[in-house]
């Protein structure tokens, strides 16, 4: 699809559709960029198999082609501008599932409430910035503490951004891992696991 304008420059889309689409699930990147990471590939694959349309979203700052991530009141504000144009659009009339890896998480996480997110995907959430997790300042949790609705977690079980502790309505899976996974197959087995009850539900 064409790139969506925002208030921060244009985002991309890249829409890998389904026919009959049950749900629509929105995915953004972490802080390097990129939608072809193996859990972002992996999470879609399984999605598709459940008829969850996805849409992959690479952030202003990525199609810019600038490395440094932007602020994120930037980041969460050009997203809820892709997620309008998609919810009016391409995913118009779908339950629509919130999610991302790493700092896409985590705005997603933010934002869950502002888009009437169902549910919300985070793939290796960033807890606390590496050798930062006795400092109860640098903690993210309140994000996704913050999220109302049927959240997971797949997290690498040495990931040095930290573990999430599971909560009401938040599911936690560790697999083999640090803060990228090599393996796609356990990330999908989780995803796999949750998709269903969300969608149905």
């Amino acid at each position: 699809m064409p790139d969506v304008e925002t208030p921060h420059g244009p985002a991309r889309v890249h829409l890998r559709p389904v026919e009959g689409p049950v749900a629509g699930l929105v995915l953004g990147h972490g802080a390097a960029g990129g939608v072809g990471t193996t859990d972002l590939v992996a999470a879609t694959e399984v999605a598709n198999q459940h008829r969850v349309a996805v849409a992959l979203v690479e952030q202003p700052y990525v199609v810019a082609g600038r490395r440094s991530p932007a602020p994120a009141k930037q980041l969460d504000a050009a997203w809820l501008a892709v997620m309008e144009q998609l919810g009016n659009d391409q995913l118009a009339g779908l339950p629509l599932i919130a999610g991302g890896r790493s700092a896409g998480a985590r705005v997603a996480c933010r934002t869950a409430a502002a888009v009437e997110a169902v549910a919300v995907l985070c793939l290796a959430f960033p807890v606390h910035p590496p050798g930062k997790g006795d400092d109860p300042s640098k903690s993210r949790m309140l994000e996704l503490e913050a999220v109302e609705v049927p959240v997971l977690v797949v997290q690498g079980d040495s990931d040095p951004f930290g573990m999430p502790v599971e909560g009401p309505g938040r599911t936690v899976v560790k697999v083999p891992g640090s803060h990228s996974f090599k393996d796609a197959d356990p990330v999908a087995a989780a995803v796999a696991d949750w998709l269903p009850a969300v969608v149905s539900g």
